[in-house]
């Protein structure tokens, strides 16, 4: 799992999101990729799963960017825990995410086989995303 090696504080609030991505929304690398169109947490596991099916899906012949990483700790109390006594631990890492931002890239493959595999990496997240060509 993707996890930040060092963080200045081991807990951080929830936060609000902006309205659209501002930074991260255009390609940088790919010609086709995979955009979000809702506001969300992405799992480390998430990123994960998608790695590997991109992975499995260029082989030796594409090549793929993940734009992501999951930076924020997301904590969570233990069950049937009473309310008070503080914060719970942090239980994993997201990313957050916004309506434009660009999270995965991929090059090297055809337009159709590049298409079928950005569909099946957004089945595995928990956000509404879009396939988009350069």
């Amino acid at each position: 799992m993707l996890a930040p090696k060092r963080q200045k504080y081991r807990k951080q609030f929830r936060g609000i999101w902006r309205r659209l991505a501002v930074k991260g929304e255009r390609f940088n690398f790919g010609n086709f990729g995979l955009k979000t169109v809702s506001t969300g947490w992405i799992k480390d596991r998430e990123i994960e799963a998608a790695r590997v099916v991109l992975a499995r899906a260029t082989k030796k012949t594409g090549k793929f960017w993940i734009r992501i990483f999951p930076d924020k700790p997301f904590t969570k109390k233990p069950p049937e825990v009473t309310m008070g006594s503080g914060k719970g631990d942090v239980a994993y890492f997201v990313a957050s995410v916004t309506p434009g931002k660009m999270l995965f890239e991929i090059d090297g493959l055809s337009a159709e086989e590049s298409q079928s595999v950005l569909k099946g990496v957004a089945s595995k997240l928990s956000v509404k995303s879009k396939v988009v060509a350069r």
